[in-house]
């Protein structure tokens, strides 16, 4: 019996049963090293926006408020403008490494001759991590474009519109975040 094969003796009572097994075959059987590879590069994409999102507004934010306006939108707008950019690599890296690890998780239980049924905690993480995708391209494509047209305009009130519209946006997204961090912990995602 190849290793989370399920047969009819063995047919587990839970999906989660089904699934887990599978999944520890297929990430020790079939390319373990770029497995590893593009799990660790899902988790680093993660990081570095959750992470990102953390530092900006609980250490960057407070920090410049001593600054005047117009300083403080010009810093906040760069740094903003950098930051999105490594937003936009680390999203585009979580979705498609992700993708790629629930392929290959649906191929080794179809291999095994098993059904694949996709962990609740397997949900919760796409459905919210796709949910802050569309928010962060909100954020860059409309409220970001609308910040940095107000700092080079000069038009400081509104660039501190824009930019309280980004922090919001930003804690919502931190709060998802932070969201499927615990549930995929507490799901127990391998």
């Amino acid at each position: 019996m190849v290793p989370g094969q399920v047969t009819p003796h063995t047919r587990p009572h839970t999906r989660t049963q089904v699934v887990r097994p599978v999944l520890r075959f297929a990430c020790t059987t079939k390319a373990p090293m770029l497995y590893a590879l593009l799990k660790t590069v899902h988790l680093l994409g993660i990081v570095a926006w959750v992470g990102g999102m953390f530092f900006t507004l609980h250490c960057l934010r407070p920090a410049v408020a001593t600054l005047d306006g117009p300083v403080r939108l010009r810093l906040m707008h760069a740094t903003l403008a950098r930051f999105f950019n490594v937003v936009l690599v680390a999203a585009a890296l979580v979705l498609v490494s992700g993708g790629w690890m629930m392929n290959q998780a649906a191929q080794a239980a179809s291999q095994a001759g098993g059904k694949f049924n996709m962990p609740l905690d397997w949900y919760v993480m796409t459905v919210l991590g796709v949910l802050m995708m569309a928010i962060f391209g909100h954020i860059r494509v409309v409220i970001f474009r609308r910040l940095a047209r107000a700092v080079d305009a000069q038009a400081w009130p509104a660039g501190a519109a824009a930019l309280g519209s980004i922090r919001t946006w930003v804690m919502v997204n931190l709060g998802l975040g932070v969201a499927i961090i615990v549930a995929t912990q507490l799901g127990g995602v391998s």
